[in-house]
């Protein structure tokens, strides 16, 4: 009779627990959206599989850089056009200032687009968050504001960032490379940006300045001063040979910039100032052959910018049809780039992120 009590008081125990499991499993939902499966727990927590974006007929856009007269830029667009041919939508317009001396030239062309009632937006941004009120007025007609290259500093109007790699880890590459040229004794260098207010620029030189002070490695490597050139040629030498003249210990000018550093090295080997000072930073392996083999440029490093505006073109298509929303923790799948999540963008205070990666570091034996 107690073996029986006993064995009667276990069998409750496990009712109870069905019960309670079967309760918690009745508050949860499972919908199907995009052709992934999505189960909402009893807490709101969406759980799923990676969403593949696929061609959901043909949207309108803008596809907006800095500026349309730098290599970087038509390249991204290329790698737009080749996104939207796969997905079988017309390609987005690639429009822009000339140059990008006018840093808030863009901001026209993005209230153009709304006035167009385009289908995504997707930007470079170079005027800071002097861009963040067009944004916002194009997040309030509906259309997505896909940044790449460059963000929104304060996030205002953007769905979410595509970042071509992360922004921390950009200075500290270019902390290595100064290291690398200058060695342990280190030196006086020099930072030749594009404008004041380019939002990925101004985050790569306070990632540098971060990581030359949290490295005892760097402490040798002296940061005598931040000059922009506009990312125009002419302003970028002119700067360039500015440096060396106000500053005669100067060994090394690093530019974030495919403008800056190529004008850098052309001011330097002109000069025949290249054993004096040398050039490093972020450069096309195309313009920078030259000052590379020459010594000039003994380092430099980039990303590929068809691949970024190829990924950039996927996420905006995949917004505005609806695929996939900007929101932390979507997981997707970007045609030949693979699968990809949104993220809290760790470098600002707010906003949305996708990391593409990876960083290359070029020299004389791997330039090809």
């Amino acid at each position: 009779m107690r073996r029986w009590t006993k064995v009667m008081a276990v069998l409750f125990a496990f009712a109870l627990l069905a019960a309670a499991c079967s309760s918690d499993d009745a508050d949860d939902t499972t919908t199907t959206t995009a052709g992934e499966t999505t189960t909402t727990t009893s807490s709101g927590t969406e759980v799923g599989g990676p969403v593949t974006i696929e061609s959901a007929g043909s949207i309108t856009g803008t596809f907006l850089p800095k500026c349309t007269n730098i290599a970087v830029f038509p390249q991204a667009n290329s790698g737009a056009e080749e996104a939207a041919a796969e997905l079988g939508s017309d390609p987005a317009d690639f429009v822009g200032p000339a140059d990008c001396g006018d840093a808030t030239g863009q901001i026209e062309f993005m209230t153009t687009a709304v006035t167009q009632g385009v289908g995504a937006i997707m930007v470079s941004n170079n005027a800071g968050d002097e861009l963040a009120p067009s944004a916002q007025a194009a997040a309030d007609a509906g259309i997505p504001v896909v940044s790449w290259d460059s963000p929104i500093p304060s996030a205002q109007g953007e769905s979410v960032f595509v970042a071509q790699v992360d922004f921390d880890e950009t200075g500290l590459v270019m902390a290595e490379m100064a290291l690398e040229i200058l060695g342990d004794d280190g030196g006086q260098f020099a930072i030749l940006s594009a404008t004041p207010e380019a939002a990925n620029q101004n985050a790569w030189i306070a990632a540098m300045e971060e990581a030359l002070v949290a490295d005892a490695k760097f402490a040798n490597l002296e940061h005598v001063d931040t000059v922009y050139g506009n990312d125009v040629a002419e302003d970028s030498v002119t700067q360039a040979l500015a440096l060396v003249d106000q500053y005669p210990d100067l060994e090394l000018i690093m530019a974030p910039t495919t403008v800056g550093i190529v004008a850098a090295g052309q001011a330097m080997t002109q000069e025949g100032l290249c054993d004096q000072v040398k050039v490093s930073g972020l450069g096309l392996p195309d313009e920078m052959r030259e000052f590379t083999e020459s010594g000039c440029a003994p380092a430099f490093a980039l990303w590929s910018f068809v691949d970024l505006g190829y990924l950039a073109y996927y996420v905006a298509y995949g917004i505005a049809t609806g695929q996939i929303e900007a929101a932390e923790g979507v997981v997707f799948t970007a045609g030949r780039m693979g699968q990809y999540t949104i993220t809290a963008d760790p470098t600002r205070d707010a906003g949305l992120r996708v990391l593409m990666g990876p960083f290359t570091v070029y020299n004389a034996d791997n330039l090809g």
